[in-house]
């Protein structure tokens, strides 16, 4: 067929004698509309099967090992079940397909966690008003999506519209604050502003409060709280050597040694 005549031409080309050496495979531009399995080249990493006419990837069930892999300019409406083994790829190029339900596409690739570039645009659910924000949150790894970077901005919109409780608790006990608050209320948010509550123990529980920090509680922010109220203490003492006497010199002098100067610091 003239597919296989494609898979065949190319090696030949490369001058590729065994199945193991293919690591590079371009079939781009050939107006394919099926590809033969490529499970004989278990240790293909790039592949090219953009501008052709693929409607199914079967054919890739067997390549573990793929990095890069350009799958644009095709007839692909739905990727379900065909790339989600592919753990190892850093670029995937999807764009100029069918691509309609963006849930299913993302969820598809959620297990690629070294996807570095993707592309989706020129897809249907391309226009859906969140797609970007949704792939970003749920796909953390990627730092090029659409010939875009990624900011940190989009990360932070990303969580705070797909997981609002924990960017509420991010936006409270970020690194560099300290909450002065009695243990018996909670830190307001700079988004989730309430009103603060008293954190009540259960009835049965007479115990320590380390006992109560095992307690399930209905916000995070109070069994953080808990927890950091509830860290032991660390010292750290310095003293200028430079100013104590040694042993000979104390003698020589024979008179009391004055107090030394040290600073302590605690740290919860």
């Amino acid at each position: 067929t003239v597919c296989c005549q494609a898979v065949e031409k190319q090696l030949k080309i490369c001058g590729f004698k065994r199945n193991v050496d293919v690591l590079v495979l371009y079939l781009a531009g050939q107006g394919l509309r099926i590809i033969p399995s490529l499970s004989r080249f278990h240790r293909l990493r790039y592949l090219w099967i953009n501008n052709n006419k693929i409607q199914d990837l079967t054919f890739l069930i067997k390549n573990y090992c793929l990095t890069e892999l350009y799958l644009n300019n095709n007839e692909l409406t739905d990727i379900s079940g065909a790339l989600k083994h592919l753990r190892a790829l850093q670029i995937l190029l999807l764009h100029s397909n069918q691509l309609k339900k963006l849930d299913k596409t993302v969820k598809e690739l959620e297990g690629m966690i070294s996807l570095q570039t993707l592309n989706l645009f020129h897809n249907p659910l391309a226009q859906d008003p969140d797609y970007r924000l949704y792939v970003v949150y749920f796909l953390p790894s990627v730092q090029l999506l659409d010939r875009k970077s990624v900011t940190q901005k989009e990360r932070e919109s990303a969580l705070h519209l797909y997981n609002r409780e924990r960017s509420c608790l991010v936006q409270s006990i970020a690194f560099g604050k300290r909450v002065n608050t009695p243990l018996g209320t909670t830190a307001g948010s700079s988004r989730c502003t309430q009103p603060a509550r008293r954190l009540t123990m259960p009835s049965d529980n007479a115990h320590s409060l380390c006992s109560f920090c095992r307690v399930p509680f209905e916000n995070l922010e109070d069994a953080v709280l808990v927890r950091a109220m509830t860290r032991s203490l660390m010292e750290f003492s310095s003293v200028d050597w430079n100013k104590v006497a040694t042993c000979q010199e104390r003698r020589l002098e024979n008179k009391a040694e004055e107090p030394h100067e040290k600073l302590t610091i605690q740290f919860r």
